[in-house]
């Protein structure tokens, strides 16, 4: 029986290197940019066709909220802070329609960053893109059926991170097009939704950063049979998003955040040793 469950495996390995040979070669340009790989059929470009619509949708809304703002500040005097100076809001209005602007031009050499990191740590790390799969199942078979779930295991998560890889490029490529509409959020003094955006933006960056250093790492260690070490980078290369949430904490301009609350206790403890006083 366990030959027999061994025998099935291996055939299952065997299946699975046609296609996991080449998978994460060149995934982090395709994640990064992953418009460049979603071209219409008649070649043109979404990225540029969405952006291009939302750019002047962003636009008309920053300039409604800063005609809007300064109507209801200075004039009607029901929003905001009356005495100060309308530099600071016009100050904020040319910020917004710059980094509407100037986006595109910068996720560009956001992206050089990214991919020149992710080369010197995969360099640190000894990663290299050729690997020796056929020679790896072979040795799968022969340690056993336990070591064959194991490996069996390892090649599912594979699959499992290369389209939470797919899934994270659509994250950013969302995130690059409305970034028009998040600069509304720059005509509030405390950035508005602008803040969270810019957070959720580099969250996905740094992810796309670690899953694949952690996903090579775990392949050396697998193919050098270190069977649980290559299962538990593989692992946590998925839970990796989750993983980082736990210290980018998103504070957007509507509160909420734990910064706040504890900016919010400060300023209460403040004014309650005033009133002892």
């Amino acid at each position: 029986m366990e030959v027999l469950l061994v025998s099935l495996i291996v055939a299952l390995l065997n299946g699975a290197i046609a296609y996991i040979d080449g998978l994460l070669t060149g995934i982090v340009p395709m994640t990064l940019y992953a418009e460049q790989y979603m071209t219409t059929v008649s070649g043109t470009n979404i990225a540029d066709t969405l952006f291009n619509i939302l750019f002047g949708f962003g636009v008309s809304l920053i300039v409604l909220k800063f005609l809007k703002k300064g109507f209801e500040t200075y004039v009607l005097w029901s929003d905001g802070d009356a005495d100060e100076e309308p530099l600071s809001l016009l100050t904020n209005f040319f910020k917004a329609l710059a980094v509407a602007v100037c986006f595109p031009t910068l996720y560009q050499w956001m992206a050089a960053i990214v991919e020149n990191m992710t080369d010197q740590l995969l360099a640190a790390v000894g990663a290299a893109t050729d690997y020796g799969w056929k020679a790896w199942v072979d040795g799968i078979s022969s340690m056993g059926l336990v070591t064959a779930i194991f490996g069996l295991i390892f090649i599912i998560c594979y699959f499992m991170l290369y389209f939470q890889f797919l899934m994270r490029g659509l994250e950013i490529f969302i995130l690059r097009v409305g970034i028009p509409l998040a600069c509304v959020g720059l005509l509030d003094n405390d950035k508005g939704v602008f803040k969270a955006y810019l957070n959720k933006f580099f969250q996905s960056m740094l992810a796309v950063v670690v899953q694949i250093v952690l996903a090579k790492l775990g392949v050396g260690l697998m193919l050098n049979m270190h069977i649980f070490w290559g299962v538990a980078c593989m692992i946590l290369a998925i839970r990796t998003p989750r993983f980082l949430q736990d210290f980018l904490i998103t504070t957007g301009g509507g509160g909420g955040g734990v910064i706040n609350n504890v900016y919010h206790s400060v300023r209460l403890i403040g004014m309650a040793q005033k009133l002892a006083k």
